[in-house]
């Protein structure tokens, strides 16, 4: 038996991706079937729908979504229908050497880098899922460690949202880098992700917060998410540099790199004081390489850290980020900036490709 649905499918890297009615399996045995409320667009949708990550194809777009769900395989217990979940697009497989040790975000056997289900089935007749969930449809099927129930109350847009980006910013402060109170931070780099990592440094009761953009409008919103400071960056980096560093005493403790590119991240590490610490957050396309001079990292005992989905583990973080958005601590839903329609994802694309909006968010009718 199968469900008709309506889905943003990309059928070649490069391409437009076109509106596709397809048939929807029911849902098997760990598996529950999601009426999605909204699904974010991702800069990650992005590199996959212009061929800068290698993904195969035909593939249902969307990676970051919130439904609710409406059927449940056999053997579910958890999520039950009528619960509002937020999806995680790393779906830890349980049993290899990082899962074990709890480290679920390192997973090497996720169904997720397959697009499938656990046993290799696809949701979508004739169509893959991206990262095994494809949030871009109006229903979809998912296994249900993928499926992280949240407290009530939560705009579905915004509960989108930390399904990726919220977790992979406000995790990489407070879970990878584990900014200790009173640490001077900056963050480069203020779409979703970047403003979330200013969320988490406000949550990790950072001292300074510098706020970094090449546009001005960016740094003036990270101002009320709570940055302290404001850098509008020119095309000079070495004197972003130098006024990063006249502003925290000659670096910051911490510089978050939210955007993926060559050259912030060698900025970010050139910045680095005496023991600072670069975390690269933002994901570059492939093929990519960064350099930095090796004499002064090493002698400064400098780091750099790799920021995977802010070290999620989906079950214990969905909901904590809810609940701190619903307590006023987490202002997610002040990301979204434009509410789209389904039909709407290439005018979204073309408008990331200008650098516009924090986070567009596609929603779905009741």
């Amino acid at each position: 038996m199968t469900t008709r649905v309506r889905a943003a499918l990309l059928e070649a890297a490069g391409k437009r991706v076109v509106m596709a009615d397809l048939d929807l399996i029911e849902p098997r045995a760990g598996e529950v079937r999601v009426r999605m409320l909204a699904s974010g667009v991702c800069h990650s949708d992005l590199h996959v729908r212009d061929g800068e990550w290698e993904r195969p194809t035909p593939i249902v777009m969307g990676h970051e979504g919130a439904g609710v769900v409406e059927a449940v395989g056999p053997g579910v217990t958890s999520p039950r229908v009528g619960q509002v979940v937020a999806l995680s697009w790393l779906i830890p497989c349980g049993v290899c050497r990082a899962c074990v040790l709890g480290h679920v975000w390192a997973c090497s056997d996720s169904p997720s880098f397959r697009h499938r289900l656990l046993d290799g089935e696809t949701a979508f007749r004739g169509a893959l899922s991206y990262c095994a969930i494809g949030t871009m449809a109006e229903a979809s099927v998912v296994p249900a460690a993928a499926a992280i129930p949240i407290p009530d109350g939560l705009d579905p847009a915004a509960a989108a949202l930390i399904g990726c980006c919220v977790a992979t910013g406000v995790g990489a402060v407070t879970k990878t880098a584990a900014v200790p109170p009173g640490s001077t931070v900056a963050v480069i780099g203020l779409g979703g992700v970047g403003l979330s990592c200013v969320m988490g440094a406000v949550l990790a009761s950072a001292s300074r917060i510098v706020a970094i953009d090449r546009v001005a409008a960016k740094v003036e919103l990270a101002r009320t998410f709570g940055a302290t400071d404001g850098l509008v960056a020119g095309d000079d980096p070495a004197a972003t540099i130098q006024a990063l560093q006249g502003r925290t005493h000659g670096g910051p403790d911490f510089i978050f790199e939210a955007i993926g590119r060559t050259s912030t991240i060698e900025l970010a590490i050139a910045a680095l004081p005496l023991g600072g610490t670069a975390v690269l957050v933002g994901l570059t396309a492939f093929g990519e390489r960064a350099a930095f001079d090796v004499y002064p990292f090493v002698d400064g005992s400098r780091r750099i850290l790799g920021s995977n989905y802010g070290f999620a583990d989906p079950a214990i973080d969905f909901p904590r980020y809810a609940k701190l958005a619903l307590e006023g601590r987490l202002p997610i839903e002040r990301l979204v900036d434009r509410r789209l329609g389904l039909d709407e994802l290439e005018d979204a694309f073309a408008a990331m490709r200008r650098g516009e909006h924090i986070r567009q968010v596609i929603v779905f009718d009741a």
